[in-house]
């Protein structure tokens, strides 16, 4: 059996930059080879299906799973539990040639993290377990790296050593 894909969290406060740290991590990470899913995790709700559509009408009348399935693109609406898992999303919906899965919040469950701090290390309840780095426009005293938000290679590079690719090119 295959290794599982491997899931790096990056967790901080609301605003503290992770969105645009992943954003800005991401094409670094694809020039290195990789393929890349991300999951984000939201402590509110969110709807991205369009009232009127044929998606929106079927989970309206029901559908507890509405899928869309377009040239090169694959949408799905599903009731889920509050306590969904990332490897659970990963187990069930992740095709197998994804090389790293970056998952934006899950604090608590125990995957190798990485903390986006905006201002002072307080922002965030710490625990060192899983921590891979802290990224922070000051300095931080952990045994951990601290990397600056614009030094997204350095990240890159730190990420790519941690999590080899899982697979070799034919």
């Amino acid at each position: 059996m295959a290794m599982p894909i491997p899931i790096l969290c990056f967790v901080g406060r609301s605003n503290s930059g992770k969105t645009t740290l992943i954003e800005r991590l991401i094409p670094e990470l694809v020039l290195a080879g990789y393929r890349v899913a991300t999951v984000k995790h939201t402590g509110h709700g969110f709807d991205l299906d369009t009232e009127g559509k044929d998606s929106w009408r079927h989970k309206r009348a029901g559908a507890s799973t509405v899928m869309v399935l377009s040239k090169g693109s694959l949408a799905m609406f599903s009731d889920v539990s509050d306590e969904i898992k990332v490897e659970e999303l990963r187990d069930r919906f992740l095709d197998r040639s994804i090389d790293l899965i970056i998952a934006e919040g899950w604090k608590n469950e125990g995957y190798p993290k990485v903390v986006v701090l905006r201002d002072e290390l307080g922002e965030v309840p710490l625990s060192l377990e899983g921590l891979l780095a802290v990224v922070s426009n000051k300095p931080v005293t952990l045994p951990v790296p601290c990397i600056d938000p614009d030094d997204i290679k350095g990240l890159s590079d730190l990420i790519v050593k941690h999590f080899p690719k899982r697979r070799t090119e034919v």
